[in-house]
């Protein structure tokens, strides 16, 4: 018998550590035909999100799926994304956090031109990268 995954408890205890420090939790997806994320915002088949509790609403990290409301450009967007597909979660200001592997079998999306992280603040966009430039991760397996 297989254990379960220890990937979602991980992505709530890391989302959980950035915003009782203060810090912006991002995630990092690699998109697929599951996920269902603004495809104008993939690039290279990736996508960086906001997912601190000023950037969503309703958000729910379960134990399938990562699912919240957000803006982009000021528009309210549904998002679902699945866990397997989560590559990282890291606090954008200092990059602390944590890389995921991703299986790369699955069929990657469209792979439009334009890229930024969902944002509260219609028609801003955080940059993906903490300010200290590369995050700074654990790879878990």
């Amino acid at each position: 018998m297989e254990l379960p995954s220890t990937k979602p408890y991980l992505l709530r205890a890391i989302w959980e550590w950035c915003c009782d420090n203060g810090y912006t939790p991002y995630i990092a997806v690699q998109v697929d035909g599951r996920t269902r994320v603004p495809r104008e915002f993939v690039r290279d088949g990736q996508i960086v999100l906001n997912v601190g509790p000023d950037a969503t609403h309703k958000l729910k990290l379960g134990n399938e799926w990562v699912e919240f409301q957000a803006r982009f450009g000021g528009v309210a967007r549904e998002l679902s994304v699945p866990v397997d597909r989560v590559s990282a979660i890291y606090a954008r200001e200092n990059g602390a956090g944590m890389a995921f592997d991703v299986d790369e079998v699955a069929a990657v999306a469209d792979q439009p031109t334009a890229a930024g992280p969902a944002d509260e603040t219609a028609g801003e966009h955080q940059s993906p990268r903490p300010e200290g430039g590369s995050p700074k991760l654990q790879r878990i397996k």
